[in-house]
């Protein structure tokens, strides 16, 4: 799938994240003289087709108090892997889950969940009530706590060579 002028432009006003207005899209579309439905319509039609992958908040944990963060990484069944992500993703205090392989015979685990809290003692209780749902399902676990907050970015466009 490939983009048009219109499509980059649209992402290179985005890149940097929405305006914080209360009409972003009318915003935009303001900005590279276009209808706010025709960016609306081209964002929708670029995470279809996978070129955006989402459009989301992507909120500075340090700043709003969450000073402990950490990935709690998970050793579950394959069988029960998809069913109980669902269930630790949907938990209230779980920003994001998601699965991926193992790599073995290092790395065993194959369900990673991220938690926020206040304290180290906070995130090990959020843990603990994952590990209850997982239950006899998850053979192990274990969390990776952040030590500093990364750049985070959305999509990059590269200037276009002439």
């Amino acid at each position: 799938m490939s983009i048009d002028a219109t499509d980059r432009a649209i992402i290179a006003a985005t890149q940097d994240g929405l305006p914080l207005v209360p009409r972003p899209y009318a915003a935009v579309a303001k900005t590279l003289g276009l209808e706010e439905k025709t960016v609306r319509h081209r964002l929708r039609r670029m995470q279809e087709t996978g070129i955006v992958r989402r459009i989301a908040v992507a909120p500075n944990h340090y700043a709003l108090g969450m000073v402990a963060n950490g990935m709690s990484v998970w050793d579950v069944e394959d069988a029960r892997v998809a069913e109980l992500g669902t269930e630790v993703g949907a938990l209230p205090f779980v920003s994001h889950c998601y699965e991926r392989p193992r790599a073995l015979p290092d790395w065993p685990y194959n369900l990673f969940a991220m938690v926020h809290g206040e304290s180290r003692a906070e995130v090990e209780e959020k843990r603990a009530a994952i590990a209850r749902l997982l239950g006899p399902a998850c053979r192990g676990g274990d969390i990776l706590y952040s030590t500093r907050i990364l750049k985070k970015t959305g999509l990059r466009l590269r200037p276009r060579e002439k």
